[in-house]
């Protein structure tokens, strides 16, 4: 019998406030581009601050709703099936930014890899539920089990956008992981991916440079380099307490992008060290209550969504901070609840409302 009659508040207020931070800082990191692009200050905070109130109803809705109703089979396969004519639909539609990321509809656009995270998220679940005792079954458990994630990530793979694969591919391991996987069939995955990864890395040159970056971005710190060492300068600036709010330098055109996948830089250089590390301990709780939910959860597909939704937020904050702090090579892959993006925040929204939902009914 259910115990719980009210949502983790550790949880909901931490998203709230996560959400709080990303607006001041999306605000503080792109209005001086946006009055010289747009003649307007206000317009990412404007377009960011109405997909935070749209995801914040859709999330109290989905604490509201029982989680229960999502397993069923028309539920989860209708989302796959839409998912995957949205990846394909991307490809004949006009490029942005020379990718095939994007759906665009009135004066928003909208990215279908991010509704990829929560698809397989709930198919593993609602798929591995009834099958914890079969894990080893590569033909009638594993295969079927990946067989989604495995075409969406060739999907955004060619989009191009092979830091969401990899998010993708992450959520999964940590699913079947949680499912009872047993560790020989991870390491086979990845010994198996890494033929792939390396074709998909060192030749194609973009990717390529980045690594090189990586290695060494002082070798062409006007070209491969620049990304993270203006970012390591904007994080090295802030010292401890910062410069101060919206006193920025690096977000003067200097540092590319900087409300998108590099806002954790503004955040260090403007709030400083003690700044990054109260963003840095926000996420470490929600891992703490995502991994206290799921512990407390004896249904086995309240778990399994609690591990996944757990893991595609704590999972992508860790790869974009490690970018921006020099400890990865550069990615696509925003800061969640934080950096400007709709349907990031958006999706991310609705699936906390789902996790706060089985927080409601843990045991």
């Amino acid at each position: 019998m259910a115990k719980r009659i009210s949502v983790d508040r550790w949880l909901f207020v931490i998203t709230l406030v996560l959400v709080f931070i990303g607006l001041v800082m999306v605000f503080s990191a792109s209005a001086v581009m946006a009055k010289e692009r747009y003649h307007s200050g206000y317009y990412f905070l404007l377009r960011q601050l109405g997909w935070a109130v749209g995801g914040f109803i859709v999330m109290l809705i989905g604490m509201r709703i029982d989680y229960k109703k999502l397993k069923h089979p028309a539920v989860i396969f209708s989302i796959l099936g839409l998912t995957t004519l949205m990846l394909i639909s991307v490809f004949f539609l006009d490029r942005a930014h020379n990718t095939h990321r994007w759906i665009h509809f009135g004066g928003f656009s909208f990215q279908p890899s991010e509704l990829a995270k929560p698809a397989l998220i709930l198919f593993l679940a609602y798929f591995l539920e009834t099958r914890t005792k079969s894990m080893d079954d590569w033909r009638n458990t594993l295969i079927p089990a990946v067989l989604p994630t495995l075409v969406f990530i060739g999907l955004i793979v060619f989009q191009p956008d092979l830091g969401t694969a990899i998010a993708c591919a992450a959520i999964t391991v940590c699913v079947l992981f949680v499912a009872g996987l047993d560790l020989r069939y991870l390491g086979y995955a990845f010994a198996g991916s890494l033929l792939p990864l390396y074709f998909l890395i060192f030749h194609v040159a973009y990717r390529r440079d980045r690594i090189l970056a990586f290695l060494n971005p002082y070798s062409d710190p006007q070209g491969k380099g620049f990304h993270i060492i203006q970012s390591l300068i904007a994080v090295s600036t802030g010292g401890i307490t910062g410069v101060g709010l919206m006193e920025g330098k690096e977000k003067l055109f200097y540092l590319p992008e900087p409300h998108t996948d590099f806002i954790f830089s503004v955040l260090g250089e403007e709030l400083g060290l003690l700044g990054c590390l109260t963003v840095v301990a926000l996420f470490a709780i929600f891992l703490w209550r995502g991994v206290r939910t799921a512990l407390r959860t004896d249904d086995l597909f309240g778990r399994f969504l609690v591990v996944g939704i757990t893991c595609m937020v704590v999972v992508q904050a860790f790869i974009n901070i490690s970018v921006v702090l020099g400890l990865m090579p550069t990615k696509g892959i925003p800061l969640p609840l934080i950096s400007y993006g709709g349907s990031s925040l958006f999706i991310t929204l609705a699936c906390i409302g789902v996790l706060l939902n089985i927080t409601k009914q843990a045991e």
